[in-house]
């Protein structure tokens, strides 16, 4: 009912508006939808109003002819329609609008006097009902949303599609920071926030960080794997060789018309490689080896001048204070940015944009792994249970609080009016209703207070 209002802010230029009255928001909707529903709620009117004329002229035109049993039946029948309409037209339009009636005014215009209290009303129920963690488990279990979507990015037009999407979120957020005032916003908050990073004590933490446990230790095996890799290879080998032959070319020229030059180096180079080999490997063997504890001891002295050593935090100011003032680097910076703004908005502005197809491949790479994989889609869905579980009483509190807001800051008339055009049509039914049952009831009544009469009439 309320879905389609929405908060309209303030336009900006508007003539005529104060900026109290430009602050307030109206309840809202889109025009055309507005003139078929004020279209669909008078024909609705009309139809319940004429059949409260028809009744009303039923009951006039029985005065004009003898008041037998047939008459009589006729004007309790359309008396206790007039009843009904009239009751149920006061139900109807007092949810609406003020009814100058005595000692019922004050029970008429309910959605506009009541305005805040159906919002709060209101949030609570979205709140409760469609947010609860519950509810959004059951939703997670019932749909599947991983395999949804690895259904819907397998597709090489939704992977496309994902792909622009993304280079227009880009391109919009490129222009967002290309607004002067933006950058200057940016420039003084990354001073700022590098003015107040001790970077002396920063360098010491990541390296606790890094070196806490022995985690470094798994990063050295890896480069001494590569290391051997590389010094094992036959390239590596002819390298040290040639760099041998022409250092005894330089150094020794005469030697080297009387000895095997090629000889020497290549053995050398064997030589050499061989032994560079057997150090990497003794030390990726022996976890206790005398320069893994070297390293060690290193790392640790250097994390405690970085912390306690006055020198090297007067360095961490001096690097700070050239980060944030030199001149030179700042210009070259702005002249990197300026030079990769260009050329990222030129890729976005691109139909074919690079980027857009790599997150398109990505994409269609998610969904084929998603869809090739159940445990996986079974864990993500899980993930998302755990997440709904744990997010949803507070987005939902905050989805409320929204709701709450923003219909108390609707105009409580434009408000009745709005739900009037969206309900009222369906609630005309209640007035033609009210006339049916009415007189339903008058025929009824009429029966049973003249039981005998009629028991009469059918006996003879």
């Amino acid at each position: 009912m309320l879905g389609c209002m929405q908060a309209t802010p303030p336009q900006p230029g508007a003539q005529g508006a104060t900026p109290a009255e430009a602050a307030v928001p109206t309840a809202t909707t889109a025009p055309d939808a507005l003139l078929d529903r004020a279209g669909q709620l008078a024909r609705a009117k009309r139809q319940a109003t004429g059949l409260l004329l028809a009744v009303v002229l039923v009951f006039a035109l029985t005065h004009f002819f003898e008041p037998g049993l047939g008459v009589r039946c006729v004007r309790a029948v359309a008396e206790a329609a007039m009843v009904g309409a009239l009751a149920d037209w006061f139900a109807v339009s007092a949810l609406f609008r003020r009814i100058p009636l005595p000692l019922l005014q004050r029970h008429t215009d309910i959605i506009a006097r009541n305005k805040d209290r159906i919002g709060g009303n209101l949030a609570l129920f979205v709140r409760d009902k469609f947010l609860d963690a519950p509810s959004l488990v059951i939703m997670i279990r019932r749909h599947d949303p991983a395999g949804m979507l690895a259904q819907w990015l397998t597709a090489p037009a939704n992977a496309g599609l994902l792909g622009r999407q993304v280079a227009r979120l880009a391109l919009t957020a490129l222009d967002t920071v290309e607004d002067a005032r933006i950058q200057a916003f940016l420039s003084h908050a990354a001073r700022t926030l590098l003015g107040r990073i001790d970077l002396s004590r920063s360098m010491a933490s990541a390296l606790g960080a890094l070196t806490h446990e022995g985690r470094h230790q798994a990063l050295l095996d890896d480069l001494l794997e590569r290391l051997g890799d590389m010094v094992r290879a036959q390239d590596t080998r002819d390298f040290v060789a040639d760099t041998l032959v022409q250092w005894i070319r330089r150094e020794h020229p005469l030697k080297r018309r009387v000895l095997p030059t090629e000889w020497l180096s290549g053995k050398g180079a064997q030589a050499i490689t061989h032994a560079v080999d057997t150090l990497l490997k003794a030390v990726a063997e022996d976890p206790q080896h005398e320069l893994r504890q070297a390293l060690d001891g290193a790392l640790q002295r250097l994390i405690e001048r970085l912390q306690t050593d006055p020198d090297w935090a007067r360095r961490g100011e001096e690097v700070r204070s050239y980060l944030q003032n030199d001149e030179v680097l700042g210009r070259y910076v702005r002249e990197l940015w300026a030079d990769t703004r260009g050329k990222l908005r030129a890729d976005l502005a691109n139909e074919d944009s690079q980027l857009s197809r790599r997150v398109a491949a990505l994409g269609q790479w998610l969904g084929l792994s998603l869809a090739g994989d159940a445990a996986l889609r079974v864990r993500l869905n899980v993930r998302l249970e755990l997440w709904a579980a744990t997010f949803a009483p507070d987005v939902a509190q905050s989805v409320a609080e929204h709701i709450r807001a923003t219909v108390q800051r609707w105009d409580a008339q434009e408000m009745a009016r709005l739900v009037e055009l969206h309900i009222g049509s369906d609630l005309q039914y209640i007035r033609i209703n009210g006339t049916v049952v009415g007189g339903s009831i008058g025929l009824l009544l009429f029966a049973v207070s003249n039981a005998g009469a009629l028991w009469a009439l059918a006996a003879g």
